[in-house]
C-alpha cells in the first residue's frame, strides 16, 4: 500500500484551504490569492525553460504580457468562452516562443540571457506604443471573461476557474518532469553532447523548451485577464521576469515544489511591497545574490537529493 508522503500532504492541505477561502475571506484577499495562482504558473513556465532545459531565458514577462493583451482584446471584439481567448494568447506565446527558441541554438549563459532581455524590452515598448490595439501608456480597460452567458465581474466569481486552470498547470508540470521529455530536457540542460551522444534532438528540445515555457507564461496572463479590469504596460517589465527569476532560483532549481513555493513566498512579498515600488528591484537583488552565493540550489535542493537517493535505493531493492 502507497504511503502518503509530505508532497500528499502538501497538495491536500492546499486543496482544503484553497475549498475553504471563498466562504471566509473578503474580496481582496482572494483577489490575493488569484495573484498568487497566477505566479504559481509563471513560475513553473520559468522552471521549464531554466530548470528542466538549463536555457537562461529573461523573456518571460513579454509573454506574459502576450497572454493578457490576447485575452483581453478577444474578450472585446468577439466575447467568447474565456477558455479560448486563453488558449489564443497561450498559443500566440507558444509560438513566439518557439520563434525565440532559436537564439538558444546560436547562444549560451549571459549571451543567451541578454538576448531574450532585448526581446522583452522590446515588447514592453510594443505594448507602450502600440496605442490603437493596447492603449499605449494609458493602459486598456479589460472587459469582463465570459462563460456560457455567465460574467466574471469580481475575484470572486473568477476564483473557481483559477484555482482549476493553476491545478491543471501544475498537474501538467509534474508530468512533463517525470515523463521521458523530462529526462530528455535534463540531459540537454547538463550538457549538449552527452544528450546527443544518447541521441536526443538537441534543438528540438531547446526551441520546445522555450515554446512550453512561453505558453505557461502565455495561459498565466490569461488568468490574470479574468480578475482584473486593467492592464498598464509598466507592470510587464524586466521587474516582473526579475521577480519571477527570483521565485524560481530561491524555491530551487529544477524543483516543482520549490517553484510553487517560491511564487507563493515571492507574491506575497511583492505585494507586501506594492507601496514602495521603487525598493522592489533592490531588495529582489539582494535576495536573488544571496542565493546565488550562499545556496545556489535554492531551498529545496536538499529535499530534491534526498527524495533521489530514496528512490534509487527503491529501484536496487
Amino acid at each position: 500500500m502507497r504511503t502518503m508522503t509530505r508532497d500528499h500532504w502538501a497538495l491536500l492541505v492546499g486543496a482544503l484551504i484553497l475549498f475553504v477561502l471563498p466562504f471566509t475571506v473578503s474580496g481582496y484577499v482572494l483577489y490575493v490569492v488569484n495573484l498568487l495562482l497566477v505566479f504559481v504558473v509563471l513560475a513553473l513556465g520559468m522552471h521549464v525553460v531554466i530548470g528542466e532545459a538549463g536555457q537562461f531565458a529573461l523573456s518571460h514577462a513579454a509573454f506574459y504580457g502576450i497572454g493578457i493583451y490576447t485575452a483581453g482584446l478577444i474578450n472585446s471584439a468577439w466575447h467568447p468562452p474565456f477558455v479560448v481567448s486563453i488558449l489564443a494568447g497561450g498559443m500566440l506565446s507558444a509560438v513566439l516562443g518557439y520563434l525565440i527558441g532559436f537564439l538558444a541554438l546560436r547562444m549560451r549563459d549571459i549571451y543567451l540571457a541578454l538576448a531574450t532581455f532585448a526581446f522583452g524590452e522590446a515588447m514592453q515598448w510594443v505594448f507602450l506604443s502600440w496605442d490603437k490595439v493596447t492603449g499605449g501608456s494609458n493602459g486598456m480597460r479589460m472587459q469582463p471573461a465570459e462563460l456560457l452567458g455567465y460574467r466574471l465581474t469580481n475575484d470572486l466569481q473568477a476564483y473557481p476557474f483559477v484555482v482549476v486552470l493553476a491545478a491543471l498547470m501544475l498537474w501538467l508540470t509534474v508530468a512533463l518532469s517525470r515523463s521521458q521529455y523530462g529526462s530528455a530536457l535534463r540531459a540537454v540542460r547538463e550538457s549538449d553532447v552527452a544528450a546527443m551522444a544518447m541521441g536526443i534532438n538537441v534543438k528540438a528540445m531547446k526551441q520546445s523548451a522555450f515554446a512550453i515555457s512561453a505558453a505557461f507564461a502565455g495561459i498565466a496572463g490569461g488568468m490574470y485577464s479574468l480578475f482584473t479590469s486593467f492592464i498598464h504596460p509598466e507592470s510587464l517589465g524586466f521587474q516582473t521576469t526579475i521577480l519571477v527569476l527570483t521565485m524560481v532560483v530561491v524555491g530551487g532549481m529544477g524543483s516543482v515544489r520549490g517553484a510553487v513555493a517560491g511564487a507563493i513566498a515571492f507574491g506575497l512579498i511583492s505585494e507586501l511591497l506594492r507601496q514602495v515600488t521603487s525598493v522592489q528591484e533592490v531588495i529582489y537583488g539582494v535576495i536573488l545574490m544571496g542565493f546565488m552565493m550562499f545556496k545556489p540550489k535554492g531551498l529545496f535542493a536538499d529535499r530534491n537529493k534526498r527524495a533521489a537517493r530514496q528512490g534509487s535505493g527503491e529501484a536496487q531493492q
